[in-house]
């Protein structure tokens, strides 16, 4: 299961327009490249949970995936429940319809069979406990409790809860009778009143950003464009690569300084300097002479003659996010 019914608000404005899971990352929207590796990995059966703007998301995808729309939110645990008929008898994937991620669900499944749980919690070590909600275990990966973004002199652990999980469909028997429902909240802390196990799977040997903000949006767009984060499906990366993809159109004396990833169909004006880390989305125009640095430009935007955009997101309203350059212009 996909989990695409938040409102996304920490990604306005672009969310203004969109529902997070269809925020652009490189060539397709971030739900894709969850999709995308579900599929990779030989998982067909997908749902997901939709609420706002949800034809954006039925309209992209079509008949590739089964949906479930909520009038009201549910719950991040809620909106699984809505969806208990489709699971079966079998252990379910759920995963953020925001994640960029190169899970390896196999090994995941590993995890959750050997220690035979009711729920399985995917977790990474983490630089900085203040920005994550971090999971407390034991030497047998056993979670014996939360703490909610603590200092990290107080934190009594360093692995960050990154929202991927297993569950056994014996899940839904601690839920209560009404929604909304929600997992840290309801169902977890009930697990654990309970004696009830459940364990931890470490994935820090992979990639996880839940791109929940214009920064991390921003990093996570970097690290494909720069190869962190390999994903099949995305051609034209590497820390030296310039891509152009098909129906561009390049005017003369244009300067590129790798990595640059261009979508299709973007006009690129005379003169104009695109230095690295850059990506410019589908259907954009770059106008003549315009220096771009460090930035996304998001499809379908115009930059104009002249302009210079450094260490920003450029959307059609105009700058979204900026950051102090990392190097001089």
């Amino acid at each position: 299961m996909v989990l695409a019914a938040g409102l996304g608000t920490r990604l306005r404005p672009i969310t203004y327009e969109l529902p997070k899971p269809m925020v652009p990352v490189v060539d397709r929207p971030v739900m894709a490249h969850i999709v995308d590796l579900l599929k990779s990995q030989g998982i067909t059966e997908i749902i997901a949970n939709l609420h706002y703007f949800p034809d954006t998301i039925r309209d992209y995808f079509g008949d590739e995936i089964t949906y479930r729309y909520e009038p009201e939110l549910l719950g991040t645990a809620g909106g699984v429940r809505n969806c208990r008929d489709f699971f079966g008898d079998e252990p379910f994937l759920v995963i953020s319809g925001d994640a960029l991620t190169d899970l390896d669900v196999a090994a995941f499944r590993a995890t959750h069979d050997a220690k035979g749980g009711i729920a399985t919690l995917s977790v990474k070590t983490v630089p900085d406990t203040r920005e994550y909600g971090v999971v407390i275990h034991d030497e047998d990966d056993r979670i014996l409790g939360f703490q909610e973004k603590p200092e990290p002199q107080d934190a009594k652990s360093d692995v960050g809860n990154c929202g991927m999980y297993i569950f056994d469909p014996k899940i839904f028997d601690h839920f209560p009778d009404t929604d909304p429902v929600d997992w840290a909240f309801d169902i977890f802390p009930k697990l654990l009143a309970a004696d009830v196990p459940f364990h931890i799977h470490r994935v820090d040997a992979g990639y996880w950003n839940d791109v929940g903000s214009l920064a991390e949006l921003k990093a996570g767009t970097f690290d494909i464009l720069t190869g962190e984060l390999s994903l099949p499906t995305v051609e034209g990366t590497g820390p030296d690569t310039v891509h152009t993809a098909a129906g561009t159109t390049v005017g003369d004396d244009v300067e590129f300084t790798a990595p640059v990833w261009v979508g299709q169909n973007v006009t690129i004006g005379d003169g104009a300097r695109l230095t690295g880390p850059v990506v410019i989305g589908d259907g954009a125009t770059i106008g003549a002479g315009a220096k771009i640095r460090d930035s996304v430009v998001y499809p379908g935007t115009t930059v104009a003659d002249g302009a210079i955009v450094i260490g920003a997101s450029f959307g059609q309203t105009g700058i979204i996010e900026a950051m102090i350059p990392r190097h001089s212009a």
